[in-house]
């Protein structure tokens, strides 16, 4: 049986390693980087925190000793169900199943110009270029004269207040407090602003009541402004104007505010639902399509728990990648296909360090501050790929913990001005 699978993240990736070394199977996975990414933890690559490497994984070392599992980078272009047959910018691809699980991308809706001037987080590429603009802004606010031109330059303002748009706020506001004082001596770190504008009444929406109080307690003692209840209507890199007409002074502008289903071209409009996602039974088979299936964010499951559809989080991704691979082996048998039911083991997010907030729902509980700090940063270990990426992480946050300090905020100039480090 040949099964192509688009898209490495969570999903993809975790039904590849199930599925790997199985006599049966003919496995190939395609995507657009070499490298899979453990996107919870960008926002550390962003502040300087852990390198790039230890949060990007190439495909070809995980499947190394793979005897069917083989790796393309490529481009998909179109998806020609009734032939069986993916087209790519490397070639066509003929299959047996064919898997999607491209995940999101990031959702500008549908304003182009905050796109072309704002800064994503969904990739590793993307956390390396923001690091490099912090670092550019406070290299040249050192040749600005007044205060005002200064504290644009160096204020952030970041769009959603989800979990990715939290720890990154607090990230920045510990690099404001710890660091950038000692590497800039000569700027007032009182003229850095950082906002954090949310659509929502409280931040981290998703979550409990309590992690939302919490966190927003936690927001507000490390300096962060929080503007709640209003949205972003243009930016123009000087400047960023909220959609009261309110303007805050900010040349940096981080959007955090949304995804949407980054859907290959071929399938019905029929079959594709709210968020850009596709509608799936409870076997991942999208509605319609024999051969087709979708898992992890790009998959809109409805089941009995989740009337309107799982949660676009790493668990159930990973959960469905693995539920897939275990109906494959067993249609290969041909038993019984079992439907999916996803377990909710709790969501949590950190603010900074030595604060967090975590929400179980068996029994139903909510922790935080330092206790749940500590449950979250054992639990991302534990979900790193490779122990010695485990390993460094690890050391990084020790030392990082003890000394609030961390040495990784690199960039490079050329003819006055920083470019981008390019990973691919």
């Amino acid at each position: 049986m040949k099964i192509i699978i688009i898209g490495g993240g969570f999903a993809g990736l975790e039904l590849a390693r199930k599925l790997n070394n199985h006599p049966s199977l003919e496995i190939l996975l395609i995507d657009k980087s070499t490298f899979h990414q453990f996107q919870p933890l960008l926002y550390q690559v962003a502040t300087g925190g852990l390198e790039p490497t230890n949060v990007s994984f190439p495909f070809r070392k995980i499947f190394q000793e793979s005897k069917n599992v083989r790796i393309r980078i490529a481009e998909v272009l179109e998806i020609k169900a009734n032939d069986n047959l993916l087209v790519t910018d490397i070639g066509e691809f003929e299959y047996d199943k064919l898997v999607i699980a491209t995940g999101t991308t990031t959702n500008f809706f549908d304003n182009d110009k905050i796109k072309a001037l704002s800064f994503p987080m969904k990739t590793t590429l993307e956390a390396v270029q923001l690091l490099n603009r912090v670092i550019n802004n406070f290299e040249d606010a050192l040749d600005l004269k007044d205060d005002k031109s200064r504290s644009a330059r160096m204020s952030i303002a970041i769009v959603g207040a989800g979990p990715t748009g939290v720890e990154l706020a607090g990230a920045l506001a510990e690099m404001k407090s710890n660091i950038l004082p000692k590497d800039y001596p000569d700027l007032d770190l009182k003229l850095m602003n950082i906002y954090l504008v949310n659509h929502g009444r409280r931040p981290l929406g998703a979550m409990s009541a309590q992690s939302g109080i919490d966190s927003e307690r936690y927001l507000n003692d490390m300096g962060i402004t929080l503007i709640s209840g209003k949205s972003v209507s243009d930016f123009d890199t000087k400047q960023i104007t909220l959609d009261n007409g309110e303007v805050l002074a900010a040349n940096t502008l981080i959007w955090a505010a949304g995804v949407t289903g980054a859907l290959p071209k071929g399938l019905s409009p029929e079959l594709i639902v709210r968020g850009n996602r596709l509608i799936v039974d409870r076997f991942n088979k999208v509605e319609g399509m024999q051969d087709i299936y979708a898992i992890g964010d790009i998959a809109t499951m409805k089941t009995p728990k989740y009337p309107n559809g799982h949660p676009q989080l790493a668990s159930v991704a990973k959960g469905q990648g693995k539920h897939l691979a275990e109906n494959f082996k067993r249609e290969i048998r041909n038993k019984p296909l079992r439907e999916f039911e996803f377990v909710n083991k709790g969501v949590m997010a950190t603010v900074g360090k030595r604060n967090a907030v975590v929400d179980l729902p068996t029994p139903q509980l909510h922790i935080n501050g330092r206790l749940a700090w500590f449950i979250w940063m054992f639990l991302h270990l534990f979900l790193i790929l490779g122990i010695k990426n485990k390993i460094q992480v690890f050391i990084n946050w020790v030392y990082k913990y003890f000394t609030a300090d961390q040495s990784l905020r690199l960039a490079q100039r050329v003819n006055g001005h920083f470019k981008s480090i390019d990973l691919n």
